[in-house]
């Protein structure tokens, strides 16, 4: 039978804990290597400031899902489907269906590429509150990205004007 990677909806934020439960099941039950060879969580590194510093957190690609290359059978899918942490496979009907091998090398592909590069956190658009400077407790709308000198433009409502401001990715965080 031909093993295929099949997408796995989990409770979002339980992905690392289905992932450990789900191997150590298929490894007590003989599945692991037989039937289940792989259970891969897509994260890329994503550049963010946190208290004032800049830390690279690892981001979910697809919070929610854990991708499996397995073989498809009665017992495997029952084996999954009743792991503490798992809502069902990504279906059509009642029948899982098996991710294309064009979109696995794709997500794989991306997946190396970001660990090269860490992704920076913010992007144009993105509503920011600056924690640190003269404009400290401002909220603002990034009108611009310079990732190469790790600068923002930022507009900041000043006395009921928007006023662009440049600041550092370390005096601002998400909201």
């Amino acid at each position: 039978m031909p093993k295929s990677w099949y997408a796995v909806h989990t409770i979002a934020g339980h992905e690392n804990k289905v992932k450990e439960v789900l191997t150590r099941r298929a490894q007590v039950e003989g599945y692991w290597d037989n039937d289940i060879f792989e259970i891969l969580i897509p994260t890329e590194q994503e550049l963010t400031t946190r208290g004032g510093k800049r830390v690279l957190v690892d981001r979910k690609v697809f919070p929610g899902y854990i991708l499996i290359l397995m073989n498809l059978t009665d017992d495997t899918f029952k084996l999954v489907k009743s792991t503490s942490g798992v809502t069902g496979f990504v279906s059509i009907g009642t029948k899982p269906v098996a991710l294309e091998d064009y979109e696995v090398r794709r997500i794989m592909t991306n997946i190396e590429t970001h660990k090269e590069a860490p992704r920076i956190a913010y992007g144009k658009g993105d509503i920011i509150r600056v924690i640190e400077g003269p404009f400290s407790d401002y909220t603002g709308k990034i009108e611009e990205v310079n990732s190469d000198r790790e600068k923002l433009k930022v507009l900041i409502n000043i006395f009921g004007r928007e006023t662009p401001v440049e600041l550092d990715f370390t005096q601002v965080e998400r909201m």
